[in-house]
């Protein structure tokens, strides 16, 4: 019908209004074209948080892959102690955790060879026994002396035969049968069980230092040591991965030149480590975080139970919240083996004393301060501290008499009549105590 002058142009404005459009036009620019504008923008953004979220959670997915592939399965450790499971150890805490660490001098693998040449056989001359409280309110850690003679058990060789049990110093278990021997022999003299274990190289030690910046120690003299490569002045000195390395393996030209100088230095290092790692600085920073776990993910063999992301965070979350004075770092009580300066045996009833504290998930205190100077009736003598070639000091002699070890009472713990005892003192540092003094 044509237009007139009661009915509107299609094309044209409404009578009486010209310049303006009727709302609800189709092309109007606050009706349906505004509406699917709307529309249109609503969906791609949509379509972009989604492409976003989609890439974040690749990339998240990425890092996780990678870092949960970086740890190595010891699939043969954990076949070799099922064939032994029978004689393996009860835990008799729930919930208490007893991981054993593992410092390899393998010369394979990345960056090693240059620490050496290989003789073809792989030795620990670091063995330490870390228990994790079950309400995880504190940890400590046992070093174990490489020179210490113990039983060790018959084990597998990496050729398929056996060795003889025997009578002989401690890291021989790794030489001869690698991480299973260890920990079996481990179980035997502590009668502990152990739930985990994990091995770290040279490389993957570097590696960690590195990735938190430096580590921070406190050195009484400077170090000028040709071997170790290290030339570092004496106080508050910040080491980075190579000359820490150098720091914790260097024996024979800083302080006494004796295995009980080196680990009290390890234990040192290792709490300056813990103190570092557990600073907000790693902890909330990821850019730093990221690092610490690809370093620490790639140096890592551990047993299956740890051998993912998923299960070293399970067991990293309980101790994040430890304070920094419980955690504990102590070596067990030896001294000087009687038929052989240069090896070492353990000072019962202390040893023994220490062992079942452990094993019950009950507390123990250390103290930096050295036994109180009693002389026992051999040192009175002359004994063989001082001959040449010791390089030990027999630091658990007089144990008991010194006072700096105290034995709880045979009586059961849960008697009303029974006063509890305090809670014996063993030498060690805790990661508290890093600073100069």
């Amino acid at each position: 019908m044509p237009a007139g002058p009661d009915r509107p142009d299609p094309d044209g404005d409404l009578p009486g209004t010209p310049g303006t459009h009727a709302p609800g036009a189709g092309s109007s620019p606050t009706g349906e074209g505004v509406a699917r504008r709307r529309r249109r923008w609503l969906r791609w953004t949509a379509i972009g948080a989604a492409g976003l979220v989609l890439v974040a959670g690749g990339a998240g997915w990425a890092i996780y892959k990678k870092l949960d592939g970086n740890i190595t399965k010891d699939t043969d450790a954990a076949a070799e102690l099922a064939r032994y499971e029978k004689e393996r150890p009860t835990a008799l805490v729930h919930g208490a955790q007893n991981i054993l660490l593992i410092g390899s001098d393998t010369r394979a693998g990345r960056g090693n060879k240059k620490y050496g040449r290989d003789p073809g056989t792989q030795r620990s001359d670091t063995t330490i026994l870390l228990h994790l409280a079950a309400d995880r309110k504190s940890a400590t850690a046992v070093s174990i002396p490489r020179d210490v003679m113990v039983d060790l058990p018959s084990c597998r060789k990496p050729d398929g035969s056996r060795t003889r049990a025997q009578f002989a110093q401690f890291n021989w278990a790794y030489e001869f049968g690698g991480t299973a021997c260890t920990i079996r022999t481990v179980e035997k003299m502590t009668k502990i069980r152990v739930d985990h274990h994990m091995v770290v190289d040279f490389a993957g030690f570097k590696d960690m230092v590195d990735a938190v910046d430096g580590v921070q120690v406190c050195l009484k003299r400077p170090i000028n040591d040709k071997a170790a490569h290290l030339k570092i002045a004496a106080g508050m000195q910040t080491l980075n991965g190579e000359q820490a390395l150098g720091y914790v393996r260097a024996r024979k030209s800083i302080g006494n030149g004796s295995d009980t100088d080196r680990m009290d230095r390890q234990q040192q290092f290792l709490a300056a480590l813990v103190n570092k790692v557990q600073s907000n600085d790693v902890l909330l920073n990821p850019g730093k975080l990221y690092p610490v776990l690809d370093a620490a993910t790639s140096s890592l063999t551990t047993d299956p139970a740890l051998a993912s992301l998923r299960g070293l965070y399970e067991l990293v979350r309980g101790m994040r919240n430890i304070p920094t004075e419980q955690v504990q770092f102590l070596t067990v009580p030896r001294r000087s083996y009687v038929y052989d300066a240069n090896r070492d045996e353990l000072v019962e009833p202390a040893a023994d004393e220490l062992f079942s504290r452990l094993r019950r998930d009950e507390p123990l205190q250390v103290t930096r301060e050295e036994p109180a100077p009693t002389p026992s009736s051999e040192q009175a003598e002359g004994r063989q501290d001082d001959s040449p070639g010791s390089g030990e000091q027999d630091e658990y002699d007089d144990y008991e008499d010194s006072g700096e070890y105290d034995y709880e009472s045979d009586e059961k713990p849960d008697d009303p009549a029974d006063t509890p005892s305090p809670a014996p003192t063993f030498r060690g540092n805790t990661a508290a105590g890093t600073t100069c003094e």
